[in-house]
């Protein structure tokens, strides 16, 4: 059963693992929070400046290969795509996670690990109601051979196309509606993925210091370095459509609408959420409707989740 209100943990979850660019150890603790909190990061390392980073669209300073935020102080959290895919694919409307450091755990690539430990605590529905933006006109964005698009559907919804030249890869697409526990069941187990060419690049720049096997699919040519290899055949493109649940969280609520990428990384998503919220008439900020719930993401059950009354 989906729900309408506003949803947060009912108790706190820790994951530890390493960060997977500069690749220095990393432990999470997803808090449960009030109602109307929001998802905020809190990096317990900061001793001087503000140690809360909220969760916004408008707080990203860079999408190298991830996504961080920042806030007014300069404290930055990266890699935060794949825990806010998590908690947008669970309904998650609520929560404070506490970093000891400024990376999320890498996990398994994937944003599977997160999905697990809340979905084992449950959730709580909290006596508020939930809001939701939905698009109204059709907004696009091309940058060279990458595109995305933001436009009216009664539910949320996404296209993806990739295209590498590399031949396990090659050209994907895929088309679904990410609602009642499809990002659960399609989406959340796909894991990160580069070319093997790529790495010592990486490396050289300071990035991928904590990419393994064990957190990262590896392609080379017409084969997965990995032993076990993909865990969908369009595991690839799964992947670029869980990123852009977590970078289409940042616009602060669940979109009713579809999204179209085209080649398009972190950088495109958040600019097209800058040029969507740019532009007047293309959106709208609703309370969610009872029957808007089943439009969006979440479990299709209440006891998949443990949803309980607060």
């Amino acid at each position: 059963m989906q729900t309408h209100y506003q949803t947060t943990l009912k108790r706190s979850v820790t994951l530890t693992g390493i960060g997977l660019h500069k690749g220095h150890p990393a432990r999470m603790v997803i808090r449960p929070a009030v109602a109307d909190h929001g998802i905020w990061f809190k990096r317990t390392d900061v001793t001087s400046g503000d140690q809360l980073v909220p969760a916004a669209y408008d707080n990203v300073d860079n999408t190298t290969l991830c996504t961080r935020i920042a806030n007014a102080d300069g404290v930055t959290v990266s890699t935060i795509e794949h825990v806010m895919a998590a908690l947008a694919g669970l309904g998650v409307t609520n929560a404070l996670i506490e970093l000891d450091g400024p990376e999320v755990p890498i996990m398994d690539g994937s944003a599977a690990p997160f999905v697990e430990r809340i979905q084992a605590v449950g959730l709580i529905r909290q006596d508020a109601q939930r809001l939701v933006i939905r698009i109204l006109e059709t907004v696009s964005l091309d940058e060279g051979e990458a595109s995305a698009r933001l436009e009216p559907a009664d539910r949320f919804e996404m296209d993806y196309e990739i295209d590498f030249p590399d031949a396990v890869i090659g050209q994907q697409t895929r088309s679904m509606a990410v609602v009642n526990g499809a990002f659960v069941d399609h989406l959340s187990d796909s894991r990160t993925f580069c070319r093997q060419s790529d790495v010592d690049s990486l490396r050289a720049n300071g990035l991928a210091l904590g990419g393994s096997l064990e957190n990262a699919i590896v392609v080379e040519d017409d084969r997965v370095v990995n032993p076990e290899g993909f865990r969908h055949a369009d595991e690839c493109v799964r992947h670029k459509m869980l990123d852009a649940v977590g970078d289409l969280a940042l616009a602060g609520a669940p979109i009713i609408g579809r999204y179209s990428g085209t080649r398009a990384g972190h950088g495109v998503t958040n600019r097209l959420i800058r040029k969507l919220f740019a532009t007047p008439g293309a959106w709208r900020v609703e309370i969610c409707a009872p029957e808007d719930a089943f439009g969006l993401p979440g479990a299709c059950e209440s006891e998949a989740l443990g949803i309980a009354a607060e």
